[in-house]
């Protein structure tokens, strides 16, 4: 057994009394410093022994030569077949002769490659095909570039058991609509920037502008004083201001909004096409509303592009709307979003009163100062809103008059008629709890009367500070906002009977409905 047992350090000894080259470490070093013989061996040519006889052959060493025994392999019998007659000591089969002249040839890789692409070409093709008639991937189908990009259908379904019925939902788009830029080509040219003047001592004596809170909402920052270039002279124009507007009939006739035109003595447009402004006139206007219809004049005979006057009462909230203005003074800025809400209330003081918004749309398309006076348009192209204020304290809160209020007095305003406003000459306010006992009152529902314009019709049927107004035309009101709300959708001259209650009796009288213009 020792002498089977080698140690791998033989491997690296020197030969034939080489000095060893390495150090102190290497493998090479032993306890026995005697020479072992070298057993590399070489191998000649393999020789076939006789039958029966083992083949050896011959390996030389450092000690001589020697012969090597070597198992020949066995024969390895050819699978050809076997002779069916004899199982028991079957006979393989003589070998074929292979003729190798006629095989097939290998393909051409090129047109093997080009026959699979066609192949599966078709294959895809015919699976579109089929996916696209029957519908298997889009429930209700793709949705076409029109105005109504977004569509989406909800089925539900009453299902046995206790889920309370299946709810399924399909969009057919989620992407903004595609048609947006169709929608600014043919609305832009009706679109105009509205520039106001005014003398600069008649600037000087209104006190320069409107108050903080008007400028806060409408952003009038805009309504800078221009530098005198005149020595001072009285006849020097100034600027008060700047918005939009559009042509609404092709006569010239726009819309916009009061507050953009309110103490312009002069008023220019600047329309697409026409490379210098144009002088415009007020026909019409109403404070209350925040509307105002300015007429520009053709030139050489030609009509003016204009709007289609669309319906907000159709509109839904999430739909998508589209802006153009002219904010900052950037002309035609296009901005888009989406209906946010509708019948929103917001009042804003100025230095000539209180304007009280009713029914406004909100939007969180982009509106900024100068934007005030444009149109907010539907998927259409047809506008849906008068573009009139914004929320400074926040982004993407703008509001719009909607076309229900604007095209209510549209044709008083281009007539240059007065709009009347139903009123009858009262300042109310909602009850304070602690007011009740003190007024004698079952609960806070109504309206109390704080003070009657002197000769109004509320003063006419004897109305009283601290009377209580609980109903009309036998309508309960429980607040002051229904009051109005009732007030403003009679008619000038209609008769309403009121319902009072004054020191814990209650009373009826009629009121004749006035008109605040006069």
């Amino acid at each position: 057994m020792e002498n089977n047992k080698r140690d791998y350090s033989d491997f690296f000894k020197p030969q034939n009394g080489e000095p060893n080259g390495g150090n102190e470490n290497d493998m090479n070093k032993q306890t026995d410093q005697t020479e072992k013989p070298s057993y590399y061996y070489s191998y000649g040519p393999f020789k076939s022994a006789a039958h029966g006889e083992p083949d050896t052959t011959t390996a030389s060493s450092a000690d001589g030569t020697s012969q090597v025994e070597i198992t020949t392999p066995r024969p390895v019998r050819p699978y050809f077949g076997y002779d069916k007659g004899d199982t028991q000591g079957a006979q393989p089969v003589s070998a074929p002769q292979w003729d190798y002249s006629g095989a097939k040839k290998k393909p051409n890789s090129f047109k093997s490659y080009f026959a699979a692409f066609l192949a599966g070409a078709v294959v895809v093709g015919s699976l579109m095909f089929v996916s696209d008639k029957y519908d298997m991937f889009g429930g209700a189908g793709a949705a076409a570039p029109s105005s109504s990009a977004i569509a989406g259908s909800v089925t539900k379904a009453n299902g046995g058991g206790g889920n309370g019925g299946a709810t399924t939902a399909a969009l057919e788009s989620i992407v903004r609509p595609d048609n947006i830029s169709q929608i600014v080509n043919n609305s832009s040219p009706a679109v105009v920037k509205i520039n106001t003047y005014v003398k600069a001592s008649s600037r000087s004596r209104s006190g320069g502008g409107s108050s903080d809170i008007f400028d806060y909402f409408f952003g009038n920052g805009q309504r800078q004083q221009q530098p005198n270039t005149n020595n001072g002279s009285a006849n020097q124009r100034q600027s008060l201001g700047m918005g939009s507007g559009f042509v609404f009939d092709k006569e010239g006739y726009i819309l916009t909004n009061e507050h953009v035109v309110n103490g312009a003595e002069e008023i220019e447009v600047e329309v697409q096409g026409y490379s210098q402004p144009l002088k415009a006139k007020l026909l019409g206007s109403e404070y209350s509303l925040d509307l105002a219809v300015l007429k520009i004049e053709k030139q050489d005979g030609k009509d003016f592009a204009a709007l289609q006057m669309g319906s907000s009462d159709d509109i839904n909230v999430g739909d998508w709307v589209v802006a153009i203005g002219n904010p900052y003074g950037f002309d035609h800025t296009v901005t888009v979003g989406v209906l946010s809400a509708k019948e929103r209330p917001i009042d804003i003081p100025d230095e000539q009163g209180t304007r009280e918004y009713k029914h406004l749309l909100q939007t969180d398309a982009s509106i900024n100062p100068g934007n005030s006076g444009g149109p907010l348009l539907n998927l259409q192209g047809q506008v849906i809103g008068i573009n009139t204020a914004v929320s400074a304290q926040a982004q993407g809160i703008g509001f719009a008059i909607p076309t229900s209020t604007v095209m209510s007095v549209l044709e008083n305003l281009k007539n240059n008629v007065k709009v009347p406003i139903p009123y009858i000459g009262v300042n109310i306010q909602d009850i304070p709890e602690e007011w009740v006992k003190e007024l004698k009152l079952d609960s806070k529902d109504g309206t109390i009367v704080a003070s009657v314009v002197q000769g109004s019709p509320a003063s006419k049927a004897d109305i009283q500070p601290y009377d209580v107004i609980t109903e009309v035309n036998g309508e309960k009101v429980k607040t002051s906002d229904e009051f109005r709300t009732k007030i403003k959708a009679m008619k000038v001259n209609d008769k309403v009977t009121l319902t009072v209650k004054r020191s814990g009796k209650t009373l009826t009288t009629g009121v004749i409905i006035g008109d605040m213009n006069k």
